[in-house]
């Protein structure tokens, strides 16, 4: 920080100047060398891969069976496990193949009781569960009804044989079985089944010292809705026993398994205690939190509805791979389970051993989670630190305090002419900001118009450092370049009013080594107002600490992998495929990046302005963008590959919605759309004969999303369903009594066990949903999002496939008027949407000609590849 009089512009001084600088000979022989900066800009980088690769590629060596023991973990047989389970192929909700996983999960898990410790008790269910409905509060569910039923769970509970308490103290390990329809999914989350599996191996060797039990459940329904962890939360005659909840998942498929998001101080610590390959970062926790990221995990399940403290873990890396068939075996790195699974052993063995781990847990609930706050994070992935929010908010203030209380007085000495060269050096760092933002902006709006994709780089991350990290770090030299300019400016004239005997090119030396210093200090100036912003506004990125202080050693790796997870995203980005501007993943990434620049390099910056080197800076700069451009414009480095593919999803469509009378055929046709921003331009190119027509105008309600922009075909539409089909919305009664009207529908999905279902709020006040005699939804606590509440259904094959739903009308609801009654598009009242996950001869045709690096993007959400639409209109 500077010093008030430190400072050479101050009134009362002499400057500090090299007796040595006094003439043009010893000025030039100060001359910093362009080798000597370019060195440093690639040591920079250098050093930022390293971290990156330190902290989050640097695995463990995979263990054999002989090698772990019987109380060890083994990659090898966890990765067993892995290979037939993904082997199945996709094994989503109601699949023949998932029922073929559930089988052989339990299958090994009697083994696993078979061979456990003579003391130790191991009970293995396989649970069948009733109907229920889950509605959640926020994050991806807020307006939204989740129903279930006919769902299968393998459940495993592991206690010492001669100590009942233990069996009302469980640590509860999840994950899920099924995948999504488009994958088989050996990261999502197969791997964590198989580490599962092997986890209870080795616990049942170790659980006769337990003071608690463990207990493992493998889920189905996770992807439909995180519906297995509710049905056992709520369901399941074992869940009020449990204490602790452990979650698995993946985003991704390999690299570390990260702690990304926990609850409690002790939860933390003790991880961090024993964990011997500690990952853990409480910035991925605040960018999930903050829904950047739409996803959710079974984690939401234990800490709200059932009020648990934990821990939740997933896979991060090649995230664009994600509920693909890409998440495949063949991209799990080694030493990926090792990571997870030794972690992991090594903790339940230290919490299911240690009475006060149990004690916190049971202490947990009483307590307020915002209490218990805490700051995590690795180092390197060797040193996990953990310390409590209290705590850092007070180093925050001190620091802030300390820094201003610095500032302040050394403004205050340093007088009028110091606060001018202090204002000045905080514009700098606004034109920093501004012009490394615009340069890399204008690319990214730039690219939809010269490349074959309007994002080039998801198959090859590494082209944004090209594209945008170069005209990023180009334009925050430029910005900081003007302030350079003003800065000299300014203490050029003091200097001439208080030190005339400074003349020539002594003294526009030592005014630009004062200028230069100037804006060196902005760059403290800078992270001191995000250290303000982030405390106040309760933003717990530990970096805006570490990074006053060693800025590309603490935070390279974190920035790479947020950065890396941003580009895998946008294969799945538009929820409403066509909804996102083709440049706005792009912009996002552009804007990212040009911040990461802007605050890492502002230091190193500030010293390329009295140098030889700013030529040479500009000119490699340029090089490199204009490699990058060439490479993605001309298609020699494809977007795609065949790994990282682009999201494609072709689905046959059944539309009843404009039928005004039995007579009517339904309208049928394929839709083709993307989940990512972009025309299909590329990929008609492999369909040509397919009769595809493309534009805003083939617009598709799906019920839970809307395709903005896509294709369609009829060509041999009629074919592959049959009208036996085709769901029926029934109007059972319609009455009204003491001016509230309520409507009974009937609904029959016909042979499909998953359908989704949203009721026009604006119309109707509240409603109930009963199958049978049972009331699965009772009236109140609806919420809604743009208007409307959707219903979603997951099931296995014996789902119930009939439903009675009774409508509340609102006393300010609005009938139709004529005109609008007989609009092409009447306001719906219900709409509804039934998937069969059956593939139609035109869209197998499609599926096969497709190129291979398009794949299907599969989501709760998602129509499977034959979808019936249905709806009743307002005016009923």
């Amino acid at each position: 920080m500077p010093r008030g009089r430190g400072s050479s512009v101050s009134t009362h001084e002499k400057p500090n100047v090299d007796a040595a600088v006094d003439s043009d000979k010893d000025n030039s022989r100060h001359k910093r060398s362009a080798y000597l900066l370019l060195g440093l800009f690639i040591l920079f980088l250098h050093g930022s891969w390293s971290v990156y690769r330190m902290q989050f590629a640097n695995l463990p060596l995979p263990l054999g069976a002989e090698q772990a023991g019987k109380r060890g973990f083994s990659e090898a047989s966890a990765l067993k496990h892995v290979k037939y389970l993904t082997g199945l192929g996709p094994h989503a909700v109601g699949s023949d193949a998932l029922d073929l996983a559930v089988q052989y999960v339990y299958a090994e898990a009697e083994k696993i009781k078979k061979t456990a410790h003579w003391d130790v008790d191991v009970q293995l269910e396989l649970f069948h569960t009733d109907i229920g409905a889950n509605r959640l509060a926020g994050g991806l569910f807020k307006g939204k009804t989740l129903l279930y039923s006919d769902l299968k769970h393998v459940i495993l509970r592991i206690v010492p044989k001669y100590l009942p308490e233990a069996e009302e103290n469980l640590i509860l390990v999840s994950s899920h079985i099924d995948t999504v329809s488009t994958t088989g999914g050996a990261g999502d989350c197969s791997s964590c089944v198989g580490v599962m599996l092997e986890l209870a191996r080795g616990v049942a060797q170790w659980a006769h010292g337990f003071k608690s039990g463990v207990l493992f459940l493998f889920n189905t329904g996770e992807e439909e809705g995180l519906d297995g962890a509710h049905s056992f939360i709520t369901q399941h005659h074992w869940r009020n026993s449990v204490r602790f909840a452990v979650d698995l998942e993946a985003m991704g498929i390999s690299g570390k398994s990260t702690l990304f998001q926990g609850t409690h101080q002790w939860a933390l610590e003790s991880f961090a205690a024993v964990a011997k390959y500690p990952s853990a970062q409480i910035a991925t926790q605040d960018v999930f939190r903050s829904g950047a990221i739409k996803s959710a995990t079974d984690f939401q399940i234990y800490q709200e509805v059932a009020g648990l403290p934990g821990l939740d873990f997933a896979y991060t890396d090649t995230t664009s791979v994600y509920h693909t068939k890409n998440d495949k075996i063949e991209l799990l790195t080694p030493g990926s389970l090792q990571h997870n699974g030794e972690n992991m052993l090594a903790f339940l063995l230290h919490a299911a051993s240690s009475p006060k781990f149990m004690k916190d847990a049971h202490q947990a609930k009483q307590e307020s989670t915002e209490q218990n706050n805490a700051i995590f994070f690795d180092i390197l992935g060797k040193y996990m630190v953990v310390y409590p929010q209290r705590l850092a908010t007070m180093f925050h203030n001190s620091i802030i305090f300390q820094s201003l209380l610095i500032w302040g007085t050394s403004l205050l000495m340093g007088g009028r002419p110091g606060l001018v060269s202090f204002g000045i050096a905080c514009l700098s760092i606004i034109l920093t900001l501004i012009f490394s933002i615009f340069l890399p902006v204008v690319v990214a709006f730039s690219l939809p118009h010269i490349c074959p994709f309007p994002v080039p780089f998801v198959g090859n991350p590494w082209l944004v450092i090209g594209l945008f990290g170069s005209p990023a770090l180009l334009g925050a030299f430029i910005g900081q370049r003007f302030g350079f300019i003003l800065l000299k400016r300014h203490i050029q004239e003091v200097y001439s009013r208080t030190k005339p005997g400074l003349t020539g090119n002594t003294m526009d030396y030592i005014v630009g080594l004062e200028a230069e210093r100037w804006i060196f200090k902005s760059g403290f100036v800078q992270w001191l107002i995000v250290l303000i912003l982030g405390t106040y506004l309760k933003l717990k990125v530990f970096t805006l600490v570490l990074a006053l202080a060693v800025p590309v050693m603490s935070s390279a790796g974190l920035f790479i992998r947020l950065v890396d997870v941003m580009v895998g995203s946008i294969v799945r980005a538009d929820r409403n495929p066509g909804g996102l501007p083709d440049w706005l993943g792009n912009v996002v990434v552009a804007v990212a990046i040009a911040i990461v620049v802007s605050f890492t390099f502002v230091y190193l910056l500030s010293y390329v302005h009295i140098s030889g080197a700013k030529k040479t800076l500009l000119s490699v700069l340029c090089a490199f963008f204009g490699l990058a451009l060439v490479l993605v414009s001309s298609g020699i480095v494809p977007a795609f590959t065949e790994d990282i593919a682009r999201s494609v999803n072709v689905v046959h469509v059944v539309d009843t919605t404009r039928m005004n009378d039995g007579n009517t055929e339904p309208l049928s046709y394929v839709s083709l759309f993307s989940n990512m921003p972009g025309k299909l331009t590329q990929e008609l190119m492999d369909l040509r004969g397919e009769e595809f027509s493309c534009g805003r105008n083939m617009t598709t309600d799906f019920v839970t999303f809307t395709v903005k922009y896509g294709c369609r075909s009829y060509k041999g539409s009629n074919a592959g369903w049959s009208k036996s089909e085709v769901p029926v919305l029934h109007v059972e009664s319609d009455s009204a009594a003491d001016d509230a009207r309520r409507t009974v529908v009937s609904v029959d999905t016909k042979s499909s066990t998953r359908w989704s279902l949203a009721i026009n709020m604006q119309e109707i006040d509240d409603f109930t949903v009963q199958v049978d005699s049972d009331k699965l939804v009772q009236l109140g606590g609806k919420s809604e999002v743009d208007g409307w509440h959707t219903i979603q259904f997951a099931g296995g094959k014996n789902a119930p496939t009939k439903f009675q739903l009774t409508l509340f009308w609102s006393s300010n609801a609005t009938q139709a008027s004529p005109k609008e009654a007989n609009a092409e598009d009447p306001p719906l009242l219900v709409k509804l949407r039934t998937d069969v996950n059956r593939a139609t001869p035109m869209v197998e045709t499609l599926l096969e000609k497709l190129p291979r690096w398009c794949a299907a993007f599969g989501k709760s959400t998602s129509p499977y590849t034959l979808a019936f639409l249905t709806a009743l209109p307002v005016d009923i």
